[in-house]
């Protein structure tokens, strides 16, 4: 599955010359990611550093990728194997990318994250090992000061200062809405029963397998889709994974989206006004109003990340949405886009 975060800076070049913010085709890429876990306390921004006793370094917790893995799976789980603390992950933050000691070129993809995770996001998670202290002896909570003095490595400031800038703009305590299309359904020539109950094929059904570990580590606890079964079925396996109920809205089929798009609309706002953690699941004819709704509640620059073309979304993929409330109401501060595998 390959992750995009459209409103996220590039990667920033630690200790590399020669190497640019997009590896060569013929350089080796590691791919890691982790998480800048962050609290208030006291009005003060604290953050969450680890000490790795291999390397005598003050760090951010993460870590490679395991084969098959996506990048905000890899990122939950190594905040927790090397923190033991779950945690929930927001907006996304400036990478880096920087050399290896045998050249290869390592990438490291950053999100803001806070501690703990709903219930029905930590069920579907996979159980992780505890902190192996051969690997982390120390993890300590810092004021930002303190943290920008402790870091090791001076480009580690980058996420760093991107955090600070989020939460001095009020932007940083966010959840995610998250919008999926159906996963790849069997086509309409080839099937014989009604348009509602078209269902997925073995694609689609990899595809929304594929989905859970991403939603767990968004933390999503509501489950709200399309009443057709091509969409019932893309969510079923996070909802059985998280032991939610999933909410059925006939607004969000095709047909009725035809007759009434305001309420669609209604559905979307509802929603973003709702600040729990959710993934709506609809059709493709249904996304350009979605769509709409989210550009209006989003700055500027996360409105133009925001899918303008047909199809909008691929099918299975994902458009994942950091809200945050405001005393205007909600406003779209990020976005990712999430797609699966096998495209």
């Amino acid at each position: 599955m390959r992750v995009d975060a459209p409103t996220t800076p590039p990667f920033r070049v630690r200790g590399a010359t020669g190497v640019s913010d997009t590896a060569t085709d013929k350089t080796p890429v590691i791919e890691s990611a982790g998480a800048l876990v962050w609290r208030v306390r006291d009005e003060r921004l604290q953050v969450l550093l680890i000490h790795r006793p291999r390397y005598g370094d003050w760090s951010w917790p993460k870590g490679k990728l395991d084969p098959g893995e996506t990048l905000p799976t890899a990122a939950a789980r190594e905040v927790a194997e090397e923190t033991g603390r779950p945690v929930t992950l927001g907006l996304p933050l400036p990478g880096l990318q920087y050399l290896t000691p045998d050249g290869a070129v390592k990438r490291v993809h950053y999100w803001a994250a806070t501690t703990g995770a709903v219930a029905p996001a930590l069920a579907a998670r996979a159980p992780v090992p505890p902190v192996d202290p051969a690997e982390i002896d120390a993890k300590k909570w810092m004021d930002v000061d303190a943290a920008r003095a402790a870091l090791t490595r001076t480009a580690d400031r980058i996420p760093l200062a991107a955090l600070v800038a989020e939460h001095e703009k009020g932007r940083l305590a966010t959840t995610a809405l998250v919008i999926a299309r159906h996963g790849k359904a069997q086509g309409r020539s080839s099937w014989h029963g009604t348009e509602t109950d078209r269902p997925l094929t073995p694609t689609g059904h990899a595809q929304s397998a594929a989905l859970v570990p991403v939603l767990a580590a968004f933390g999503i606890s509501t489950v709200v889709t399309s009443r057709w079964r091509r969409c019932s079925e893309t969510m079923a396996p996070y909802a059985r994974a998280a032991w939610l109920d999933t909410e059925s809205n006939e607004h969000l089929t095709e047909s009725d989206h035809e007759r009434s798009p305001g309420r669609v609309a209604a559905v979307v706002r509802s929603l973003l006004e709702s600040a729990e953690p959710t993934v709506l699941c609809t059709h493709r004819p249904v996304l350009p109003t979605v769509l709409d709704v989210l550009g209006q509640h989003s700055r500027r620059s996360v409105a133009s990340a925001l899918p303008t073309k047909d199809p909008f979304l691929e099918p299975g993929e994902m458009l994942v949405t950091h809200v945050t409330q405001t005393a205007k109401g909600p406003r779209v501060v990020g976005v990712e886009h999430v797609r699966p595998p096998l495209h």
